[in-house]
Formats: structure tokens, C-alpha cells, sequence
């Protein structure tokens, strides 16, 4: 039932009205004595804080006026504090201070009351009241995060643009901030097909996905790609699995999940984001010649796909041959070129091999053991001694334009 138009005193709403000011200050030590976090936060928004309380003081007195305008009436307190308040202050917090202030209204409104019988009515009052400040509250931060949400979706699209396109390491990093990214945490750039046309259900997949491994992401569609920014290293087996209960399985595994059909290709982990635009060029050039390897793997490391990149004319691909294997193998000493050239040129026969170079079958397998430590490649390895080839052929092309 409803508080009656005329059910308070005219004399009962003046003393109200002239106890605004002491309910809300009463409100405020209450909660700078029951959270020391509201006593940690800036003074501009304690001051809106305040303003509410205040504001809640007059809405009362006025709904208990006309109970008809209470929703609007307690809609407009929270419409009247500082948009960036929900920033600092979540919802769970809110609907502490708005337990705390509704203690503080229990314990001294029905005071103000002229008799017993108005007394009893503010009591009632103070309840249903309550109950539409919770309410209000709850809409105006429902509100609040549909309209910071699209603002954040806006935000995130530009940095990974940003990061795509090689922008200025500054406006990049002051937006990436925006959205909570640690500037000091490693980052690698995933690149691959989106795996719906719905884009909050592929924001849902990736962001679920990163959730459950713990890891900050950030990302984009871009027409059919989804291109995605995972924070942390990437090849860590998760701790279940290096307890053998699963196979193995690594945080880019698990993130690979969220992508649609089709390759998935990982750039570098660079150190920060500032240094992103390295690992979206390679994931994008490795992207792109994918097609080249049919049985890459998925997810596949854009390091692992240097000779079809090389082949596709990226530059970038043919310096990292150039500087990983050719150039390391013609300054390196005991003749490990003539020696994994002719074992390549052989089609990998050990004794036809040691006999070209007039050696013992163990001096070659030696030789090829330091040419896999340099390298990191394996000549008997079918892919590794595609790599080899290739890289010696850019090696020697870019000696003859003389790059190097």
C-alpha cells in the first residue's frame, strides 16, 4: 500500500526538509567508516557522492509528497552525478553505500516525525523508497555500461587498427591504457578467419576464451579476418597439461579455438604493445602465403612460414632468411655451407654426400649437427630443408643485388 497524499504533517516535512544537509553528511561518515576504499577516492567524486545524498534527502521528502513520481524523481538523483562516476565506483559498491545510506535514513528519519503514527509511516517509507533508489541505481549502471561498452568496442577497434596499420607508438599506447592494458605485458599478434557474422558472438568466443586462461585481449574484425592481440607468452603448456592429465595444449592452442575455419597464423611475441606492429606485419605476410604450405599446421607461427613469405616477395621475410641461416652459415668455419648445400643437393643421401666432399660419412652427420645448432634447422627434416633451400637461394640472390 502506498504512502498517502497528507498521510505526513506539514510540520513533519519542514523538519525533513531542514534535516537534508545532516542526513547526508551523517550518510557520508557512515561510509568513510564502514569502506576504506570510499575514504581512498578522489575528492571531486566524494563530493558526488555527496551531491546524491542530498539529492536522495529531497527526492524523499518530495515522494513522500506524491509517491506517483518516485521512479523519475530517483532516476534524476543519479542522472545529476558526474558520468565518469561509475568508473570509480562499480555496482556492488553502489549497492553498498546505498545499504549504508538507507541504515543511516532507518535510524534517524522516523525522529523527525511529529507522532508515533507518522513515525511508523516514514519507517515504511524509508523501506519502499529504498527500494526505488536500488532500483534507479541498477538502471542508471545498466545504462552507463551499454554506453561505455560501445565506446570501449570503438576504442579497441581503433588501437588494433592502429597496431595493424603501424601507427604512432604514443596515441596507441594512451588508448590501449584506456581499455586497462598493462604497457609493460608481452603481446602477439593472431591472425585468422572470424568464426561467425555475428560480431558480439565472436567478441563472446574470444573474450570467454582469454577469460579462462587469464590473459588480456584486445581485437578486431576486419571485414571476414579477426585479428587478435593476446597478452602474456604464448607457448607456456597450461598447468593441467604439464601434469600429463591432457595433451599438450598452449595458451595459443587454446585461443586458436575462438577463431572460424581455415589457417590460423601467430606473429612474434614482441616485449609491449608498443612493438605489436611487428607481430601483426609477420601474422599478416604469414596470412597471406599460408596457402603456400597446405599441411601448415594451426595454429602456425609466422617464423615457421619464412620460405612461402620469401616466395610471395616480403622483403621482410627474406632478411629474417638472409640473417637466421644464410648469412650464419657462409661466416661460420668448417666448411657447414658446401657441406649442407651438397647434402641438399644430393636429396639428403649421407655417403653420396660424403663422397662429393671426399669426407667420412660422421664428418658430414657432425657438420650437420652444428649446422642445426646455428640454425635451428634440421637438414633431414623434409619442411626444415625446404627452409634451408630456400634461404640459401635468397641468401645468394641478395648477395648478387648486393644487399649484403
Amino acid at each position: 500500500m502506498g504512502v498517502r497524499a497528507g498521510a505526513v504533517s506539514a510540520k513533519t516535512l519542514a523538519e525533513l526538509e531542514r534535516a537534508s544537509g545532516k542526513l547526508a553528511s551523517a550518510t557520508l561518515a557512515a561510509m568513510d567508516s564502514q569502506f576504506p576504499w570510499f575514504s581512498r577516492m578522489p575528492a571531486d567524486q566524494r563530493a558526488s557522492v555527496l551531491l546524491i545524498a542530498q539529492s536522495g534527502v529531497a527526492g524523499f521528502t518530495a515522494w513522500l509528497k506524491d509517491d506517483t513520481a518516485s521512479l523519475r524523481l530517483t532516476t534524476d538523483v543519479f542522472r545529476s552525478a558526474p558520468r565518469d562516476l561509475s568508473r570509480w565506483i562499480s555496482l556492488r559498491q553502489t549497492v553498498e553505500l546505498v545499504r549504508v545510506a538507507l541504515q543511516v535514513f532507518e535510524g534517524q528519519v522516523p525522529d523527525l516525525a511529529a507522532d508515533e503514527q507518522e513515525r511508523a509511516i516514514l519507517g515504511e517509507a524509508v523501506l519502499r523508497y529504498g527500494r526505488e533508489v536500488a532500483f534507479a541505481s541498477a538502471m542508471s549502471y545498466a545504462s552507463a555500461a551499454e554506453a561505455r561498452g560501445a565506446w570501449d568496442a570503438r576504442l579497441e577497434a581503433l588501437v588494433v587498427d592502429g597496431i595493424v596499420r603501424g601507427d604512432a607508438e604514443e596515441a596507441l599506447l594512451s588508448r590501449a591504457a584506456a581499455l586497462g592494458w598493462d604497457p609493460a605485458a608481452e603481446a602477439t599478434v593472431v591472425v585468422g578467419n572470424r568464426p561467425s557474422d555475428d560480431p558480439p558472438t565472436v567478441v563472446y568466443e574470444v573474450r570467454s576464451r582469454a577469460a579462462r586462461l587469464g590473459r588480456a585481449v584486445l581485437l578486431s574484425v576486419q571485414g571476414s579476418r579477426l585479428v587478435v592481440v593476446l597478452a602474456g607468452p604464448t607457448d607456456d603448456l597450461l598447468g593441467e597439461e604439464r601434469r600429463g592429465r591432457a595433451p599438450s595444449k598452449t595458451v595459443l592452442d587454446r585461443i586458436t579455438a575462438a577463431f572460424g575455419e581455415g589457417p590460423v597464423v601467430a606473429g612474434p611475441t614482441v616485449a609491449s604493445l608498443a612493438e605489436a606492429h611487428r607481430s601483426a606485419a609477420d601474422a599478416l605476410s604469414g596470412l597471406r602465403a599460408v596457402v603456400g604450405w597446405p599441411a601448415a599446421p594451426r595454429p602456425v607461427r609466422s617464423t615457421d612460414l619464412l620460405p612461402e613469405r620469401a616466395l610471395a616477395g616480403d622483403p621482410e621475410a627474406e632478411w629474417q632468411l638472409v640473417d637466421r641461416i644464410a648469412r650464419p652459415l657462409e661466416e661460420a668455419t668448417g666448411s657447414l655451407l658446401e657441406t649442407v648445400d651438397t647434402y641438399l643437393e644430393v636429396g639428403g643421401v649421407l655417403e653420396t654426400c660424403a663422397r662429393q666432399l671426399f669426407v667420412h660419412p660422421n664428418t658430414v652427420r657432425y657438420r650437420l649437427r652444428r649446422v642445426a645448432e646455428l640454425t635451428g634447422r634440421n637438414a633431414n627434416d623434409p619442411r626444415d630443408s625446404l627452409v634451408l633451400r630456400v634461404a640459401l637461394a635468397v641468401g645468394r640472390l641478395a648477395r648478387a643485388r648486393g644487399l649484403w
